[in-house]
């Protein structure tokens, strides 16, 4: 199944006093070029996201962002209220020994100031918590796999399209290849006619054969028909196809362009041209095939 290398999804897990939300958007990258934002308190957690990003999304342009909303408002400083009540028991004693009157306000600024007064805890994550933040980046690479399909199907019919329309080009180059000899012979002929020379008949019937015979684009059709039929096979047939693909496209680039070169004839170079325009396209297409 073709999928495409763009893509957004989301997960949410929700706990009895926290929400996480996990959010994964993906564009067309040569290789997995991963950025990770989450924050502080799943840092622990970061390895297993990695190696869970990796296994689902392959290749591209990834951007994670963790998110966590907490239900209830918590704070990870702590008041160390023992200590707190003793500090404001000195303070209010060295404030009436050295004769100043100290407002509550101010004892209570100066005292949360003291050492080990206020503290900050580091918050544990909980087996359950880490749990939630695993199946919610599951669930985001999960919706963001279904839209890369989605997207991957688009964008496989419209390469099938546009590989038909190259044959159908290369098709219709065939009523000119007779006449295209027949000029050809012609002109040489009309050329040599000027020179008011002496010419060996079989010796320019041979050389005429081994020139038309340069100019012959059989092999070039035949191959670049190979090439479509490689190209479908491998669409229709193989996951993450998108680097083979590429190879494909250029592989009936070549053919195009020799038959481009070997054309010597203006209406197939006119359906060259339209062959080279569908072949580009078909290769911006695939840089966004995984």
């Amino acid at each position: 199944m073709t999928k495409s290398m763009t893509g957004f999804g989301k997960g949410e897990a929700t706990l009895k006093d926290k929400k996480i939300t996990v959010e994964i958007r993906s564009l067309n990258s040569k290789q997995l070029d991963l950025s990770l934002r989450l924050p502080a308190l799943y840092r622990q957690s970061e390895y297993e996201i990695r190696t869970l990003a990796a296994r689902r999304l392959v290749r591209g342009k990834v951007d994670i962002y963790v998110t966590v909303e907490n239900q209830k408002i918590q704070t990870p400083a702590r008041i160390d209220r023992e200590l707190f009540r003793e500090y404001v028991g000195q303070a209010k004693q060295a404030a009436e020994y050295a004769g100043i009157e100290a407002s509550a306000d101010a004892l209570t600024t100066a005292v949360l100031r003291m050492p080990e007064v206020v503290a900050t805890q580091t918050e544990a994550v909980s087996e359950e918590e880490h749990a939630a933040l695993l199946a919610a980046t599951e669930a985001a690479a999960d919706r963001l796999d279904a839209f890369r399909t989605q997207e991957g199907e688009i964008l496989m019919a419209d390469l099938l399209r546009r590989v038909e329309l190259i044959e159908r080009y290369k098709e219709e180059v065939v009523p000119y290849e007779k006449d295209r000899t027949e000029t050809v012979k012609a002109r040489i002929l009309e050329n040599l006619s000027k020179l008011n020379a002496e010419v060996d008949r079989n010796r320019l019937e041979q050389e005429m054969i081994f020139y038309l015979e340069k100019l012959d684009i059989t092999e070039e059709k035949v191959r670049l028909t190979n090439h479509c039929n490689y190209f479908r096979e491998v669409a229709r047939s193989e996951e993450a196809a998108g680097r083979k693909l590429g190879f494909i496209a250029q592989e009936m680039g070549r053919e195009i362009n020799t038959l481009g070169s070997k054309a010597n004839e203006a209406n197939i170079q006119i359906l060259v041209v339209k062959m080279k325009d569908e072949l580009e396209k078909i290769k911006e297409q695939v840089l966004n095939i995984l």
